[in-house]
């Protein structure tokens, strides 16, 4: 796979989002394997009795009881005082966290950024329901950490989302463990996690995702990979080299090769796969060629992101 010589970067949301795609989003809506009860009142409605404006049941007045609660016309027919119960409305939070070594600037179309446009539109989607949003990038910095993002909340944040995505430069390489660990310590509330990435690590998956699971979190693993990975077209002799050590071997590509290739790919990937399913985790495989409203109307819908 060879990297893009002068690749195409988004510059503001109508490069993220085309006006056709943000009508298809308009009426979704976030989804969780799990109920999940937040800190903030959200537009979710949760299974945990609270205080919100729909009605939901009666239970006897106790001493101390907030007398704003009791229904007085019960009080009037029976002569006994009870409190009125709501459904309280419940927080889900959203963690998008987006590859940006070297490596994920490759492919064509790019994987960098098609990462970058499924993650504007899945922020999307979280914004415009109240949501709490936040978003961090994985890249070659102290912690594996590069940016982040935290705690936007409502459609007019769908800016500072969009600026923050189109300030992101890949480049170098990161521990993901150590990322993953940051990321771990960090992260606050309950919800949905997705990451982004190709998952190719020399030094594994296994311990970074090992970190992401569980907490609170329904974790979504987003394997991207270009056409040309899945299915490349190079033939001879050649001396590649890894844009992010600086590794080089030299090979000759020849049909049986490209056979071994293409079998310890779908190997890693199946690999990943169980994993994921071993730790109630949901991976797919996706190609940087899908349309984004099919990635999200379509595989996400199936997977229950989105509803």
């Amino acid at each position: 796979m060879l990297k893009v010589a002068n690749p195409t970067r988004p510059k503001g949301l109508e490069d993220l989002l085309t006006s056709d795609l943000i009508n298809k989003l308009d009426p979704l809506d976030l989804s969780s394997r799990r109920v999940f009860f937040g800190k903030l009142k959200g537009e979710r409605r949760s299974k945990k009795r609270g205080q919100s404006v729909e009605f939901a049941d009666h239970r006897p007045y106790a001493t101390g009881d907030d007398i704003r609660h009791i229904d007085w016309n019960i009080f009037a027919r029976l002569d006994q005082i009870f409190l009125k119960l709501f459904l309280e409305e419940e927080d889900l939070s959203l963690h998008l966290v987006i590859d940006c070594s070297a490596s994920s600037d490759c492919g064509e179309p790019s994987k960098f950024l098609f990462m970058q446009k499924a993650v504007m539109a899945l922020g999307y989607v979280g914004l415009v329901n109240l949501n709490r949003v936040t978003g961090t990038a994985m890249g070659d910095a102290p912690g594996g950490v590069v940016s982040a993002i935290r705690d936007l909340r409502g459609k007019r944040r769908t800016h500072d989302l969009a600026q923050w995505i189109c300030s992101l430069e890949p480049r170098g390489y990161f521990s993901f463990k150590e990322a993953a660990e940051r990321i771990m310590l960090t992260r606050r509330g309950k919800g949905l996690m997705l990451v982004f990435s190709d998952f190719l690590y020399k030094e594994g998956y296994e311990e970074g995702l090992r970190r992401l699971v569980g907490h609170g979190y329904d974790v979504f693993v987003i394997q991207v990979m270009s056409p040309e990975e899945l299915e490349p077209k190079i033939t001879g002799d050649l001396r590649l080299r890894d844009v992010e050590d600086g590794d080089s071997a030299e090979v000759t590509i020849s049909a049986p090769l490209l056979k071994r290739y293409k079998a310890t790919l779908g190997a890693y990937c199946q690999q990943l796969n169980s994993f994921c399913v071993r730790r109630d985790m949901t991976m797919m495989t996706i190609r940087s060629d899908t349309p984004i409203d099919v990635l999200v109307l379509d595989y996400l819908r199936k997977r229950g992101v989105v509803k």
